[in-house]
């Protein structure tokens, strides 16, 4: 470590390297490949080690993006991916906190150093930035240690992981003895792994959420709205819905869970059942139908089955002719908020529909929203306002208790 040459992380250009290319195979859904489109061999073993452990195609395709930033890496200082050290991890580690994330068609850029984003007029949001977020320099940091993991126990890779555990973790599992009453305390993993912000989950408010239903341009998109708002399933999940999982008499769609894998039904509104009906009326016969075909299709010729992707592009024009920028997933939190403000509804209820592993998941969506406490506290300093203007009592007249006097009237001492 002390004779490791000091880079400029400054200066380094970061090529585009190679691609992840999507292969539509079940098997190998997903491949990196190398500027003369060769696969990448270990990250392919990689992916067939993820394929076996359950994880699913999209899961791959994020994993596969963080390797692909990695390798870009490793071309920039000319280290082979089985020669890397812990120097080439460290240097990674602070070249993605700093580096500007590049655009489609553009060269990656420098900043000098993180700047916090202006709040969104509309929603109060921090804007991301030209950066990486946190949550993704995290996630990056652990899908190469156990990409390293992996090929450490086949023989194939370096003996020490260049991304190590951090030292308090070296002795012991996480959450070691945890006490199952108590909270589940956030424990730090990677030595280069960054510290997340902790954050509050964030709604649409009622009024906004009308004005932005408003301006839904197609009965496809209200209906992919409502069932989102009334049901609070993952983007992805309704967006992998097949016909046959569509139970209007009940007013239950069957979606299989991002993490468990596990087929569940949720209930959802009548209202989002009529905007499906109605779309359905606009395909018919211009899309396959059968019990195993997609609910959801674009809107254009040719017609294809729709992508996360593409309701996400979608979205995204919505938010913009309003100068929002709401995500797929506040319509999650959106309606776990309104959930839990049900007084007929438990917060188990709530972690069921969910499908959140834990209670102290769903805990999280009985902290107020920021508008909720905005409105309180700005009343709270007009009621002090008011107690300021009011005139003073007259003094009492001699002979009478002051404090008899109060008690009369209802006045406060």
């Amino acid at each position: 470590m002390n004779d490791a040459p000091v880079r400029d992380l400054a200066a380094l250009v970061v090529p585009r390297w190679g691609r992840l290319a999507e292969t539509g195979d079940r098997y190998e859904p997903y491949r990196l490949l190398d500027p003369d489109d060769v696969i990448v061999e270990a990250v392919a073993v990689y992916f067939q080690e993820l394929l076996a452990a359950g994880k699913a195609p999209s899961t791959v395709r994020s994993y596969g993006m963080d390797l692909l930033r990695w390798w870009r890496f490793l071309e920039a200082v000319g280290i082979p991916w089985d020669r890397a050290t812990r120097v080439e991890a460290r240097d990674f580690s602070r070249w993605i906190q700093l580096t500007v994330k590049p655009r489609r068609g553009q060269a990656p850029r420098k900043r000098s150093a993180p700047a916090a984003g202006a709040p969104n007029p509309v929603t109060g949001k921090p804007s991301s930035g030209p950066g990486y977020a946190p949550t993704t320099v995290a996630h990056s940091e652990t899908v190469l240690r156990r990409f390293y993991n992996v090929h450490r126990d086949a023989g194939t890779g370096p003996l020490l992981n260049p991304f190590p555990l951090d030292l308090s973790r070296r002795s012991g599992r996480a959450h070691a003895h945890h006490n199952p009453m108590d909270g589940w305390k956030p424990e730090r993993l990677g030595r280069y792994r960054p510290s997340l912000p902790q954050r509050i989950p964030r709604s649409i408010p009622d009024e906004w959420f009308n004005n932005l239903f408003a301006v839904l341009p197609s009965n496809r998109d209200r209906a992919l709205v409502a069932f989102w708002i009334s049901t609070g399933v993952r983007a992805s999940e309704l967006i992998g819905v097949r016909q046959c999982d569509v139970d209007p008499g009940q007013q239950l769609i069957s979606v299989v869970r991002k993490g468990s894998r596990a087929t569940q039904q949720v209930p959802a509104s009548a209202d989002a059942f009529v905007w499906l009906r109605l779309y359905q009326e606009e395909v018919h016969g211009k899309v396959p139908s059968g019990r195993r075909q997609p609910v959801w299709w674009t809107l254009r010729r040719p017609y294809r089955s729709l992508t996360y992707h593409g309701a996400h592009r979608m979205f995204e024009r919505v938010n913009a002719s309003l100068g929002a920028d709401w995500t797929l997933h506040d319509l999650r939190h959106s309606a776990a908020a309104r959930m839990v403000r049900d007084p007929q509804l438990t917060l188990s209820d709530v972690q069921w529909v969910l499908g959140h592993a834990h209670l102290s998941t769903t805990e999280v969506y009985l902290t107020p929203r920021r508008e909720e406490v905005v409105a309180g506290v700005l009343a709270h300093h007009a009621r002090q306002a008011d107690k300021r203007s009011e005139p003073m009592p007259p003094p009492a007249a001699p002979g009478y208790n002051p404090a008899s006097l109060n008690v009369l009237f209802g006045r406060t001492s």
